[in-house]
């Protein structure tokens, strides 16, 4: 379903970062819509950018920390069992 253009995580300062592109805009949208439902879940929130018409971008940091923490690891990896 997913094409990652970014196939890992990256570390951009004090957050994770990984880039994702799907074949249309509605997949891209699913996507998002199953990382909300595990971040609602998790009470772990990232920050999603949809561009373009098939792009995604997510970007996990602790905010109340101001950094990384275990909880942005953890969700990464909840994020790639989707």
């Amino acid at each position: 379903m997913r094409m990652a253009s970014d196939a890992v995580w990256r570390q951009e300062d004090e957050s994770l970062v990984r880039d994702y592109e799907f074949k249309d805009f509605a997949e891209a949208m699913a996507f998002v819509n199953r990382v909300a439902e595990a971040a609602e879940d998790a009470n772990h929130h990232p920050d999603i950018l949809v561009h373009g018409w098939n792009k995604v971008r997510l970007t996990l940091t602790t905010h109340d920390t101001g950094g990384l923490t275990d909880n942005d690891h953890k969700m990464a990896e909840r994020i790639d069992s989707l």
